[in-house]
């Protein structure tokens, strides 16, 4: 918590299909994280419920909230909008419960940029493989080979950014990705380990070559 008794900011970054989103919801129900629910102008997948996993709006609507400074983050990722509610999230904060958010790299710098007067813990999540990671997107994408490869192809700009956040974790299991992450949260000391990364270099070397 920060010294105010408000709330804390909590970001998880990844490349589609590494797993984020799962990881957010099972922090959110175990430690009584609240979720930022984005808004997009995508369409639903198969078993998304508008106002639970987004708020689905038209690309009018969208641009007119961008108008109206009312997004506390927006990005375009696939040709689609995605934002955050600025109004939302600092009313949350202000009543001293943490908000977790399932953004990308874009959102993330938007959001550090804006020198917000809360904690904010930023953690970059990584799949153990290449090949793993079109696994997750095929049986994502129902097979959708074309989708797939889309994602595949924007991972190598994606990974990049992992250097820009605080905590960098491989989910090759997700219980065990799910302990450090909110080992991370909890604790009081949230440096950098230079270890940590000069093994996630080498690891991230290995996806892309």
């Amino acid at each position: 918590m920060s010294e105010k008794n408000e709330g804390i900011i909590v970001i998880l970054s990844s490349p589609s299909g590494a797993g984020k989103t799962t990881l957010v919801n099972e922090i959110s129900k175990k430690k009584n994280f609240k979720i930022s629910i984005s808004h997009t102008t995508r369409k639903p997948r198969l078993n998304e419920i508008n106002g639970k996993d987004y708020f689905f709006i038209s690309e009018n609507e969208f641009k007119d909230l961008i108008n109206k400074d009312k997004f506390l983050e927006y990005a375009k990722v696939f040709n689609h909008y995605y934002g955050s509610s600025k109004d939302a999230v600092l009313e949350k904060l202000r009543n001293g419960e943490n908000v977790i958010f399932d953004i990308d790299w874009q959102g993330t710098q938007q959001i550090k940029s804006q020198k917000l007067n809360y904690k904010i813990l930023t953690i970059f999540i990584l799949p153990p493989s290449r090949d793993e990671l079109y696994k997750r997107l095929l049986n994502r994408d129902k097979n959708h080979e074309k989708i797939a490869m889309q994602r595949m192809r924007q991972f190598n700009e994606d990974v990049l950014h992992w250097k820009d956040y605080d905590l960098v974790v491989i989910n090759d299991d997700l219980n065990k990705c799910f302990d450090k992450i909110t080992k991370f949260i909890e604790t009081t000391d949230h440096k950098k380990d230079p270890r940590q990364h000069n093994f996630m270099s080498i690891h991230v070397d290995k996806l892309l070559n």
